[in-house]
């Protein structure tokens, strides 16, 4: 797939409003009759180098699901000293999957299945079992984490 500098200047400009990569492969198929998929747009995008304006908005609009880079991976953490993140590659078989580190330090990875089962995924001590305060803080920290998501 070759596209022309004009075509490359538009698909920039697509981006840099903001555009999702689904709306821009329905418009590369409307202007240029380009039947592209998503994947295709997606690495299109990226050979451009073009960055989104708001990148966590469009991102989420994309997926749906936490797909950011790992470096920028979402956290929330409370006084009691609990800290929830959300993967940035999401654990197969889960709809989204995180770890999390408790108040004395152990950090335990966990998932949500299709059926809204979460689980806590076993560390380095197979034996760790968190404090029940630790464990409130964390289920809060996660349904307000998912909230913000749209889950």
């Amino acid at each position: 797939m070759d596209l022309t500098d004009e075509q490359k200047s538009v698909v920039s400009q697509w981006v840099s409003e903001g555009e999702s990569i689904a709306k821009i492969q329905n418009l590369l198929k409307e202007h240029f009759d380009l039947g592209l998929t998503y994947m295709d747009v997606r690495f299109l995008v990226d050979d451009l180098g073009v960055v989104y304006k708001d990148s966590n908005e469009s991102l989420e609009d994309e997926d749906h699901v936490e797909s950011k880079t790992e470096d920028s991976t979402e956290e929330n953490s409370d006084p009691a000293g609990v800290t929830v993140d959300v993967d940035a590659v999401i654990r197969p078989g889960s709809l989204v999957s995180g770890n999390v580190r408790f108040s004395d330090g152990n950090v335990l990875g966990w998932q949500l299945t299709s059926t809204g089962q979460l689980g806590l995924i076993p560390g380095d001590d197979p034996e760790y079992r968190p404090s029940n305060e630790d464990l409130q803080s964390f289920q809060t920290q996660l349904q307000e984490l998912l909230k913000e998501k749209g889950f």
